[in-house]
């Protein structure tokens, strides 16, 4: 996670952060706009990676500690100190995959500290966060029991390159994924776990261009290839590496990492692979929302008006943007398209309040659903290339699903999005056709209306559809080409306005209702209210 800088973004938002600061009331509402779709359902694409609705978990404010470990002696209802309510909350939205331990904390981790008797564990210090003290209870062994009680999460591993070695790398991979028969192996047995774990993914670094090393792409270029010499699975299926990406839109980061990085050796030749298969699996890319252009002022997560959901929905959108760019740079290297982007940190970050009760805890709000929505719709859109994706953070650490207070816990309506959106997980993304009125704030333009579509193992068709426009609704009247189905249903979230928050004491007011649809042969029609998430699903 990125403390500070902005890649070379230079694009200027200077109207939509003039809004903000003039601070307009919001428009009232005015009559519903027509808009119409068109949906090729017979006409499947890719799949879209159910890692696109991956996590991330870092040692950060109460994102570890009082949010997913309590400690086995807490009050508060726990599994082996994993708390349940949180584990409860997360089985629902079936994810799928959580990046762990950082972030910045990961370039300082050493996961010997972790292991054995968590009363003999040496008290860590937080140097990426405040200098915070690091008890080191929540190591490697209870994040494997974390995924495994939210049911068949893959863990996403994260190694020490910045203050680390190749040789720690290796080691905590034989750790894991040795025999029991062996050295590593034994000693895992020793700690509690005989048989070993698979690891799908590792990290090799995080942000080497800033917290992880301060490296230029050449060096991180190198350092990459001299880690995965080294960094395998010992047993199991062969790990993938994913390398360190561009911050925001450094387009010469990508071209250096896909020139020199990408193939086994120094070849000449294009695509000059070993057994045909790249060295990295995929490339990260990181990108942050907020209100504006600017890492000190990032605008206010609650009490903000339309100027500030307007300026945090433009960069929200510049996400399509910056991926079809990058991408881009990629098929130059790989016209195959076997190395994935891996949007590995994402979601909104906005100042936190003045009382909030530790580091980068947001409230939040239904701004941060149409955030949500909107970014999903486009990684799924992208479906070809972005292949990864892990919303920061989980728990109460900026966008977060889950909120806990002690022994109270809320989800968010970024929870509800992700609920919603859990039915693209390995569908067929489809092609869509939209015409819909833009959403029009002074100078800003946005689309109004933010689509994706697919159609899984069933047969089943299923539209996620975000109205951006908070004055208006919109009409949309959708044609259905290629199949005929038996049954529409939809469910949509909204709130009365944009800041809307969800609190501790107080009935949750994101809950998703059924909203009218009207289907009639191949046509599809529907009233989507303004500032709104909606799930419409047919079936044949």
């Amino acid at each position: 996670m990125s403390k500070g800088g902005n890649g070379l973004l230079k694009r200027v938002m200077g109207m939509a952060c003039g809004l903000l600061l003039a601070g307009h009331a919001m428009a009232a509402e005015g009559p519903p706009k027509p808009a119409s779709l068109r949906v090729a359902t017979d006409q499947p694409g890719p799949t879209i990676d159910r890692n696109i609705y991956g996590q991330f978990v870092e040692h950060l404010g109460r994102g570890v500690y009082e949010g997913i470990w309590v400690g086995p002696d807490s009050p508060i209802p726990n599994v082996r100190g994993i708390r349940s309510d949180v584990v409860d909350a997360l089985k629902r939205v079936r994810v799928p995959l959580i990046r762990w331990p950082g972030g910045c904390f990961a370039d300082g981790y050493h996961w010997r500290d972790g292991l054995g008797p968590r009363e003999k564990r040496p008290m860590g210090i937080n140097a990426s966060w405040s200098n915070q003290p690091e008890s080191n209870h929540f190591g490697t062994h209870e994040f494997m029991d974390f995924l495994g009680q939210i049911g068949a999460a893959s863990p996403f591993i994260s190694v020490n390159v910045g203050s680390g070695s190749v040789r720690e790398a290796d080691d905590w991979m034989r750790y894991m994924t040795a025999p029991a028969d062996t050295s590593p192996g034994a000693e895992r047995a020793a700690n509690g776990r005989k048989d070993p774990w698979e690891v799908p993914f590792i990290g090799v670094g995080n942000e080497t261009w800033g917290c992880g090393g301060n490296m230029t792409a050449e060096t991180y270029a190198a350092s990459f290839r001299h880690y995965a010499a080294f960094l395998r699975n010992y047993s199991g299926p062969k790990a993938k590496l994913i390398a360190v990406g561009a911050d925001t839109d450094d387009y010469a980061w990508t071209e250096t990492l896909m020139a020199q990085a990408m193939k086994w050796r120094p070849d000449p030749t294009p695509l000059a692979y070993v057994n045909d298969r790249p060295l990295m699996w995929g490339l990260s890319l990181h990108f942050y929302t907020f209100a504006g252009n600017d890492w000190r002022n990032k605008g206010r997560n609650i009490g903000f008006d339309e100027a500030g959901y307007v300026a945090a929905l433009k960069r929200a959108d510049f996400t399509d943007e910056l991926i079809a760019r990058h991408a881009a740079i990629m098929d130059k290297h790989d016209p195959e398209k076997k190395v994935a982007i891996a949007v590995d940190e994402w979601g909104a970050w906005f100042d936190s309040e003045k009382d909030a009760p530790s580091a980068l805890y947001l409230e939040s709000t239904l701004r941060d659903a149409v955030i949500a929505g909107h970014s999903l719709n486009i990684f799924n859109r992208h479906a070809d290339r972005v292949r990864m994706a892990n919303i920061a953070q989980m728990v109460n650490v900026i966008q977060s699903l889950v909120l806990t207070r002690g022994e109270k816990m809320v989800v968010t309506p970024t929870w509800h999005v992700f609920d919603l959106y859990k039915v693209h997980q390995d569908a067929h993304l489809l092609p869509v056709e939209v015409k819909a009125p833009d959403y029009v704030k002074g100078d800003t333009r946005l689309p109004g209306l933010s689509v994706s579509a697919s159609r899984d193992k069933d047969g089943a068709v299923h539209l996620t559809l975000v109205n951006l426009d908070p004055n208006s609704a919109l009409d949309l009247d959708t044609v259905l080409a290629g199949a005929k189905f038996k049954t529409a249903e939809a469910k949509m979230l909204t709130a009365p306005a944009i800041d809307t928050s969800i609190t501790f004491d107080a009935p949750d007011p994101f809950v998703p209702k059924a909203l009218d649809v009207r289907l009639k042969g191949d046509k599809l029609g529907l009233r989507l209210p303004s500032k709104s998430v909606t799930l419409v699903t047919l079936r044949p």
